[in-house]
């Protein structure tokens, strides 16, 4: 049973709003409901550091060990209390109150932790006990960067079987060096190479971010080069399912935060209407 009270809100996605270590509720803007998040990341340690990040302290490197067995006390608590108690009507606004997913994101990339398919699986078990699988999605949220190994295959492939997905994060076209936004060295091929093999998997969504930094939105050689990568995949035969693209909804937890604002909602409407030009679905969220 979740003891708070206080309704959760698409502004704070706080980790801690169950009490638990691995388990966290929130009203998601992308999802249109209720996600229980799991979080593999409770040291704040990611192997990226996007410079819009909400994760505070946020520090490189790796997730600790996973205690399952809490995680899988915590998820069963977190959905009985979801399906069977009075969650929704305490804790989530009117309109919103529809359980959506499991969602692997948290304060970090799920993918690093090496038991990442033993908690996919967790997942699997719960909604089966629950009358839920097939009507509630399983998530990745990722950044892309492990997608290529064995035991994620592996992973996306059990996620396939569940109506599952993967939110595969392209905030700018990839280059060959640093990524300003992502504050990590990219390699284009490595990008393109892990994209395909997760939508060959499992169904694919590209998740972008867009905002303004030092006043300037991103310019039309940047927008061109986005929608230029996203053609070539399309081209080459990538089956994507659509783009999710969004805008800052929460502040920033690093040191670039003064830099970002939000980008006006005129301008995220063109570029969703450029995208779908392309043939994609697109979910936009200001």
């Amino acid at each position: 049973m979740v003891a708070s009270k206080t309704l959760l809100r698409v502004d704070d996605h706080a980790r801690d709003a169950a009490g638990f270590t691995y388990v966290y509720p929130v009203v998601s803007r992308r999802a249109g409901g209720v996600s229980i998040g799991i979080n593999l990341n409770p040291n704040n340690a990611c192997n990226w550091r996007c410079v819009y990040c909400q994760v505070p302290d946020l520090q490189r490197g790796g997730p600790p060990p996973i205690d399952l067995a809490q995680l899988e006390r915590e998820l069963g608590a977190m959905l009985d209390d979801v399906v069977h108690g009075s969650f929704m009507q305490q804790r989530v606004p009117e309109g919103a109150r529809r359980l959506n997913d499991i969602a692997f994101s948290g304060n970090g990339e799920p993918t690093m932790a090496p038991e990442f398919a033993d908690a996919v699986e967790l997942a699997r078990q719960a909604l089966l006990r629950l009358g839920l699988l097939g009507s509630v999605k399983v998530v990745l949220i990722s950044n892309g960067s492990q997608i290529h190994k064995p035991r994620v295959q592996a992973a996306l492939a059990a996620m396939r079987a569940m109506e599952g997905e993967v939110w595969f994060k392209l905030d700018r076209a990839p280059q060959d060096g640093f990524s300003e936004v992502n504050q990590v060295q990219l390699s284009r091929a490595a990008v393109e190479r892990n994209l395909a093999a997760a939508a060959e998997v499992c169904p694919t969504w590209l998740q972008t971010c867009m905002f303004a930094r030092d006043g300037r939105l991103p310019d039309a050689a940047e927008l061109q080069a986005y929608l230029d990568f996203i053609a070539a995949q399309l081209a080459r035969g990538v089956p994507l399912q659509g783009v999710l693209l969004y805008g800052l909804a929460r502040p920033s937890m690093q040191v670039e935060a003064p830099s970002l604002a939000t980008a006006p909602a005129e301008w995220m409407q063109a570029l969703a209407s450029r995208i779908e030009a392309l043939g994609l679905a697109v979910r936009l969220s200001l």
